[in-house]
């Protein structure tokens, strides 16, 4: 067994809501910004989807 890892260690890619942020650096904080806007983006959009799915069934059972 190898005193040391051969292969460098890896960040936890994850972010936890509430985590101590002192640990990690610029741009892992820069990183898990982009990655946490991307998944905004893919939450908004799936309102907006949901939105308008059901706004097209709401018109299709609209009481005449």
């Amino acid at each position: 067994m190898a005193v040391f890892d051969e292969e460098p260690r890896r960040t936890n890619r994850q972010h936890e809501i509430g985590q101590d942020l002192s640990l990690l650096s610029v741009a892992d904080l820069q990183e898990r910004i982009a990655i946490l806007k991307a998944e905004a983006g893919r939450l908004e959009a799936e309102i907006a989807s949901k939105t308008s799915s059901k706004s097209v069934a709401e018109s299709l059972f609209k009481p005449r």
